[in-house]
C-alpha cells in the first residue's frame, strides 16, 4: 500500500513537469492549452519537487505529509488557473489530502503518548548504582538464579525502560490475527506503563494507546486513529493493568524484582508465589520457571477481561514464553503469548515478539 501510494505521488508530481515545459517552450508536445509565465512555470517545478520529496519521505519520516500537503495546495491553485486543461488532476490531489489527513490524525494521536512519555522520564529516579548479589539474597532460590540468567547482576539497576515488539492480536477465536508493532516506556518509581500499539484490521490502521500512570489506567483503541472502537476505564482496568506492569517487570526487567513493594509468598520446587501492590491494589501471580532457570510462564487470577454477557470479569490470564535470546547484554525472554483461561477453553489472543529493549 505504501509503495503504491508513492507511486501515486511521484507521478502526479511528474505530471506537473507539464507546466514547467509550457512556461519555458522547452518542447511542443505539452497538453496544457493555456498560457503559462514562466513566474508560474516555476511553481510547477516546485509543486513536482514537493510530491517527489514526499514520496521519499513517505519510507523515512512520519511527516511526509508536510511537503505532501504543502504540494496539494499549490497544485489546486496552478489548476485553477488552469481548470479547462487540468481539472481531473483534482482527482489526485484530494485523494492525497485524505491521506495526508489520516497521517496528520496519526502523528496527532501517538504526540500524546510521546508527551507522556516526556513528562514521566522527567521524573523518573536517576539511580547509577550497580546490582548486586547482596540485592538478591533475599528473594527465593528460583528468582535469584533467573536474575543470574538474564545477566543483570553487576549492572545498574533499572529505573526505566523501552521495549519494541511485534506480533499479532484478536479479540476473540473468530476474529482475524492483526498485526502489529509496538512500543512502551515503563518507569519504576511512580510505576507507570506507556503502551502504544500500530495495528492493521482488514487492512486499515488501528492504533492503540494503553497508559498506566500510578495506578490509574486507560486502553483506547483507534480505527485511523480518530474512530474509538474501544475504550476502558475503572476500577478493573486499574487492577488488570497493575498486573501486566508487574508481568513486565518479571518478563522484561527481571533486575526490577528487588522491588520491595514485592512480597514472596511460597516457593514449591520451581513455583513461587507472589504479589505486588501499589496505590492501595494489590495483584497475586504464580511465577514457573524451569530447570534451566527460565521464567517459563506468568500466571495471575486478577485480570479482568469482557465476558459475552458484557461487563468485565476476572478471567486467569497467563503469558507463556516460547524463547529466550541475548540483547544488549542481557538474557530476555524473547516470545511469549497471552491466553485467558475461560471456563469454555483457553483464548490465546496475542502473540508477543521482542524486537530490542533498552534500560535506563
Amino acid at each position: 500500500m505504501k509503495f503504491f501510494f508513492s507511486l501515486i505521488l511521484v507521478l502526479h508530481g511528474l505530471i506537473h513537469l507539464l507546466g514547467f515545459l509550457k512556461a519555458f517552450q522547452f518542447t511542443e508536445m505539452a497538453p496544457l492549452q493555456s498560457a503559462i509565465s514562466k513566474p508560474m512555470g516555476v511553481l510547477w517545478a516546485i509543486v513536482t519537487m514537493l510530491f517527489l520529496l514526499a514520496a521519499v519521505m513517505l519510507f523515512i519520516s512520519e511527516y511526509w505529509f508536510i511537503p505532501a500537503t504543502a504540494a496539494v495546495f499549490m497544485s489546486s491553485g496552478l489548476l485553477i488557473s488552469t481548470w479547462s486543461d487540468a481539472r481531473y488532476g483534482m482527482i489526485p490531489n484530494l485523494l492525497i489530502l485524505v491521506v495526508c489527513g489520516l497521517a496528520i490524525a496519526s502523528v496527532t494521536y501517538k504526540s500524546v503518548y510521546r508527551q507522556d512519555v516526556k513528562v514521566a522520564a522527567a521524573s523518573s529516579r536517576m539511580d547509577t548504582s550497580l546490582l548486586t548479589e547482596a540485592d538478591i539474597q533475599h528473594l527465593p532460590v528460583p528468582v535469584q538464579n533467573y536474575i543470574r540468567l538474564s545477566g543483570s547482576i553487576g549492572k545498574p539497576k533499572v529505573q526505566h525502560f523501552k521495549a519494541e515488539f511485534d506480533g499479532k492480536i484478536r479479540k476473540d477465536e473468530q476474529s482475524e490475527w492483526m498485526p502489529f508493532t509496538c512500543e512502551q516506556h515503563n518507569f519504576m518509581a511512580v510505576p507507570s506503563r506507556l503502551f502504544f500499539m500500530d495495528a492493521r484490521m482488514k487492512g486499515l490502521p488501528v492504533a492503540g494507546y494503553h497508559h498506566y500512570k500510578n495506578g490509574t489506567a486507560v486502553m483506547d483503541i483507534r480505527l485511523l486513529s480518530l474512530l474509538r472502537v474501544q475504550y476502558a476505564e475503572g476500577n478493573e482496568m486499574d487492577i488488570s493493568e497493575t498486573v501486566t506492569f508487574f508481568n513486565d517487570m518479571c518478563c522484561m526487567a527481571p533486575a526490577t524484582l528487588i522491588d520491595s513493594r514485592i512480597q514472596w509468598l511460597e516457593t514449591n520446587g520451581n513455583q513461587v508465589m507472589c504479589s505486588f501492590t501499589h496505590n492501595q491494589i494489590t495483584i497475586h501471580a504464580n511465577l514457573i520457571f524451569n530447570e534451566k532457570h527460565q521464567l517459563v510462564n506468568f500466571i495471575s487470577n486478577d485480570r479482568y477481561a469482557y465476558t459475552d454477557k458484557g461487563p468485565m470479569a476476572r478471567v486467569p490470564w497467563q503469558t507463556p514464553i516460547k524463547a529466550y535470546k541475548p540483547v544488549n547484554g542481557y538474557y530476555l525472554a524473547a516470545s511469549a503469548d497471552m491466553i485467558y483461561n475461560y471456563p469454555e477453553g483457553d483464548l490465546n489472543y496475542g502473540e508477543f515478539k521482542l524486537k530490542e529493549i533498552k534500560y535506563n
